[in-house]
């Protein structure tokens, strides 16, 4: 297997132990993630067309939450992201309360100030910001009717 199926194949396991984390602790994660605002997202693949969940941090911003496609600063969005681009319909998992919401890609002064915000919670943010060329993306996710 190569280095890339390595890795693949680790973050698909570590996110495996973070969801199960979160699902068994009411949302809570530990580690590098305690006390982080932390959701599961569930998108469908843009590709494969199945469910696919992913752990991510979050932003609270009044009645939506705001997620960053940082993908730790590489040079690639993540996965999620294209899923959300292609069909902007998620399930939202936060804390034990579950629902139906859709994501919008927010752009240029508002996206700004989103990204400002979590780097002052989260300032490994802004490192993800510098390790790479793309703007990152800010998405607001709201709750279905």
């Amino acid at each position: 297997m190569s280095d890339t199926n390595n890795l693949a194949v680790d973050a698909k396991s570590f996110n495996e132990q973070v969801i199960d984390e979160f699902r068994a602790n009411a949302g809570k994660v530990g580690g590098m993630f305690e006390g982080a605002a932390m959701v599961l997202i569930t998108t469908t693949g843009a590709k494969s067309g199945r469910r696919v969940t992913s752990p991510l941090v979050y932003l609270p911003d009044g009645d939506r939450i705001v997620l960053i496609a940082s993908n730790g600063g590489s040079d690639k969005h993540p996965a999620w992201y294209h899923n959300l681009v292609a069909d902007p319909k998620l399930t939202v998992e936060i804390g034990t309360e579950q629902y139906e919401a859709r994501a919008e890609v927010v752009t240029g002064a508002e996206r700004d100030a989103l990204y400002a915000r979590m780097v002052e919670i989260m300032p490994g943010f802004g490192e993800y910001q510098a390790k790479t060329s793309r703007v990152i993306p800010v998405l607001a996710v709201y709750r279905a009717a």
